[in-house]
């Protein structure tokens, strides 16, 4: 940690202007917020609600047992390290078994999703997937609970190209990276 960087408690105080690394992230004491790193730019979300987790827990409960063997599925929070300077929490992700280490999936996921929150709505619709498209994340979902809806997309040569959309009741049937169909509805009825 620079000169410029102290510590009041556990919590660091970073100099306005600092390029933050994953190390530093790695510095912020758990305080139940969840901190991303964009191009050294520290990013803070509150704590999710309980409509955000319940398409979390859903989503998970899916696709886990059709994962590959040399794949695991998890829930955030969950460090995707891009770079020194991004690391990306995805709200769900895939990854394979060999990019995990202790700490983070180290490299890019097979598949990332974000549950779109009031206040993450511009990180996950167009930040996030910018950045994982330019890393090589083959698949990448957004689910917003509020409509409800879901969106799709595949990684075409450096972009994402949108293969499925369903709002309601309606139906997505998808066949990579796995043979899946998913209702928005189904994913945030209170059942």
């Amino acid at each position: 940690m620079s000169e410029s960087r102290r510590t009041m408690g556990v919590v660091p105080v970073f100099s306005h202007g600092d390029h933050l690394t994953r190390h530093d992230l790695e510095s912020i004491a758990d305080d139940r917020h969840r901190y991303e790193l964009v191009d050294g730019v520290l990013l803070m979300s509150p704590s999710p609600r309980p409509l955000h987790q319940r398409v979390v827990a859903r989503v998970l409960a899916r696709i886990t047992p059709l994962c590959p063997p040399d794949c695991e599925a998890l829930p955030a929070p969950v460090d995707v390290v891009l770079a020194e300077d991004t690391v990306m929490i995805p709200d769900v992700l895939i990854g394979r078994r060999r990019d995990f280490t202790d700490r983070a999936l180290v490299g890019t996921p097979v598949l990332a999703v974000e549950v779109v929150s009031p206040s993450s709505r511009l990180i996950d619709r167009h930040l996030k997937p910018a950045r994982l498209a330019a890393a090589g994340c083959p698949h990448y979902w957004i689910i917003d609970p509020s409509t409800p809806d879901m969106t799709c997309f595949d990684l075409v040569g450096e972009e994402y190209a949108q293969v499925a959309t369903a709002t309601g009741e309606g139906t997505i049937t998808l066949t990579a990276p796995f043979p899946i169909t998913f209702s928005p509805a189904d994913l945030v009825s209170d059942y």
